[in-house]
């Protein structure tokens, strides 16, 4: 399907190999202006010109837009879905639903936003942009989507009003779209529901009509994006970005015309704990139970980010309700809980989830907690191990503290607690669990944090260091296994170009844990502790079976690449000279193959190699008899 904005355009032919920029910061940072209109007959006559259909320019970023109201005969309904073409199935409908309202017990007065995550209904048919999965390979893991999953970013409005039977407003305005891009998504919300809810679909409907006429989301390009009157500067970051850094540039004030805003990072909650990072990243059950879905989706995110720029590869909810879909599958005591992260905000969860061995406690949000749980950094003295019963580690919470008033102090200690204490979720907060990490604690970068808490350093500069040191931590544990990975790659020597490609070696565990000792993460990290022990495990776990799928289908792609190359310096008119015309027209139909190949499966091949080939298969086909030229040429574009 042809995408607005995409003509003549393309990412370039890099290699997916290397993924290790930029995954620590969310960098689409827009810049927000007066906008000039845009005729819009103009922009869809063009469109038309370039054979475009109308609502491309929207599915490139967006599957929907939904209304979600309450009735106090049904409950909360969808009231509007848009545009009206767009396919929800009913069971999708019923999940965002129930995910696009707070719990009860949350008590969300005003304006609160969040984000959401669930599973396309297993019927639906699969239909993404050819064109936008070439830019998949450009992105940052944080940033590449997952077919089979649809996020749903909220606003979400409840005010009193005396004139309803219910005595409040309730309603939910709910994008729905495979992009990962929270802040982006939230910011779009904040422009245009205020304005929504006082002026209904009208105003939405201009809304999306924006949205429409909006380039593709191609990484590293910066994107002038139109939305009700004003313009969207942002630039999607790129794999290939030096973490901590951006290039977005920013417009130049002109008087009161321009306003500057930029986003935050992908997420705003920094967790620090060595501990949850070895959860993450060993893929363990986890449980976030928060006092509202704000806390609870950016808990779940941060949670999910901390490991980048390793991928994480199992299930996540940054919001889960009891009436989900997948409640019963996660809750069920027949066998041991999934991989997968929950975020939730019900009592309930408390005793259905009691059995899990992970369970995150986020306070509730009192100005005695506000100080405990928003200071940039909490400490817990160390602990040679823990006792056997599970217990709970102080879990620390970095956010905009300026914004919420609050004073940065160090907290006192929070007392030990059992799990078994666990039963609701006024219990203390914390991290309850029995898991004993297999790396000591860097005393450095806690000595570090607590000197930025005493100097009153800005909590963006502590959530900076936080990031970094976490995308240190995660380089130096994959580097070893992408050093060994890389020796598995046979000789560019043995690849003939009369031949298959060579395979890949076979990954062996005993011999990636023999080169630890020379090449382990000593080299790069000044973290002690039983790193021997934290591979073995993690080679058991999801995100190495996910990671290792992804670099052997890179790998094995880069040999096609190269075995494309090696056809192409051949000369293969003069190897037609001594073949058979059958042979001839086998070669030529497995030529024609290997390009349908490269452009379906977007192979690193560099363009003037594809050029290459189509001029030697043009070549051949001229040297064969009339007939069979005529034949060939049917048989595809060359």
């Amino acid at each position: 399907m042809a995408l607005r904005g995409l003509a003549g355009s393309g990412p370039g032919s890099r290699g997916p190999l290397d993924e290790a920029g930029a995954a620590d910061e969310e960098r689409e940072a827009p810049a927000v202006v007066a906008a000039g209109d845009a005729p819009e007959d103009v922009e869809e006559d063009e469109g038309r010109s370039r054979g475009l259909l109308r609502w491309d320019g929207f599915s490139a970023w967006l599957h929907c837009v939904c209304v979600v109201g309450f009735d106090l005969e049904l409950g909360q309904a969808v009231e509007v879905i848009y545009p009206q073409h767009s396919k929800l199935t009913d069971k999708e409908k019923t999940n965002i639903c129930y995910l696009s309202f707070p719990d009860s017990n949350s008590g969300c007065l005003g304006d609160t936003q969040f984000c959401f995550r669930f599973r396309q209904s297993s019927g639906r048919r699969v239909s993404l942009h050819c064109l936008l999965d070439q830019f998949e390979k450009d992105l940052p893991v944080y940033l590449k989507k997952d077919p089979a999953y649809f996020y749903g970013y909220v606003y979400f409005r409840q005010v009193r009003d005396k004139t309803l039977k219910r005595g409040y407003f309730q309603k939910s305005l709910v994008l729905i779209s495979k992009l990962p891009y929270m802040h982006f998504f939230h910011t779009v919300l904040k422009q245009i529901a205020p304005e929504y809810f006082e002026k209904n679909e009208p105003y939405l409907e201009a809304a999306c009509n924006d949205v429409d006429r909006w380039p593709a989301p191609m990484p590293g390009k910066t994107l002038h994006l139109p939305i009700m009157g004003i313009v969207m500067k942002v630039r999607i970051p790129t794999c290939h970005d030096k973490p901590g850094t951006t290039q977005i540039a920013q417009l130049t004030q002109q008087g009161d015309t321009h306003i500057s805003v930029i986003l935050p990072t992908l997420h705003e909650v920094d967790l620090f704990s060595q501990m949850l990072w070895e959860l993450v990243l060993l893929g363990e059950p986890l449980v976030v139970m928060a006092p509202s879905p704000s806390e609870s989706s950016e808990t779940v995110l941060a949670l999910v980010n901390c490991i980048s720029p390793l991928k994480y590869f199992s299930d996540f909810r940054p919001y889960f309700t009891i009436h989900d879909s997948e409640f019963k599958e996660y809750t069920t005591r027949t066998q041991a809980p999934p991989s997968v992260i929950l975020g939730v905000t019900n009592p309930f969860f408390a005793k259905t989830l009691q059995h899990w061995p992970h369970i995150i406690r986020i306070g509730d949000l009192k100005p005695a907690e506000l100080k405990l749980l928003h200071s940039s950094s909490l400490f817990i003295p160390h602990r040679p191990a823990p006792p056997p019963l599970a217990t709970t580690i102080l879990l620390s919470v970095s956010v905009n503290l300026t914004t919420l008033g609050i004073s940065r102090e160090i907290p006192k200690q929070v007392k030990v607690k059992k799990l078994k204490n666990l039963k609701t979720l006024d219990s203390k907060p914390g991290v309850y669990t029995s898991y004993k990490p297999y790396l000591n604690r860097d005393e450095e970068i806690m000595k570090q944090l607590q000197k930025g808490v005493q100097q009153k350093r800005p909590s963006e500069a502590q959530s900076v260091i936080l990031r970094r040191y976490f995308l240190e931590l995660t380089q130096s544990f994959i580097i070893p296994l992408e050093r060994y990975v890389a020796s598995l790659m046979p000789f560019q020597r043995s690849i003939s170009p009369w031949k298959s490609p060579p395979q890949l070696r076979q990954f062996h565990p005993e011999e990636f844990m023999k080169t630890l000792e020379k090449t382990g993460p000593q080299l790069t990290s000044r973290i002690k502790g039983d790193w021997i022990g934290l591979y073995r495990h993690f080679l058991k776990s999801p995100n190495f079976d996910g990671w290792f799928k992804t670099r052997r289908k890179e790998m094995t792609q880069k040999l096609e690449a190269l075995h494309l190359e090696a056809l192409c310096e051949e000369d293969l008119l003069h190897w037609t000279q001594k073949h058979t015309e059958v042979e001839t027209v086998d070669l030529v139909l497995k030529l024609k193959n290997k390009l349908l190949q490269a452009d379906r499966e977007h192979l690193p091949v560099k363009p003037d190699t594809m050029e290459k080939l189509r001029t030697h298969i043009d070549a051949i086909i001229l040297a064969l008899p009339e007939d069979l030229q005529g034949i060939l040429l049917k048989t595809g574009m060359t």
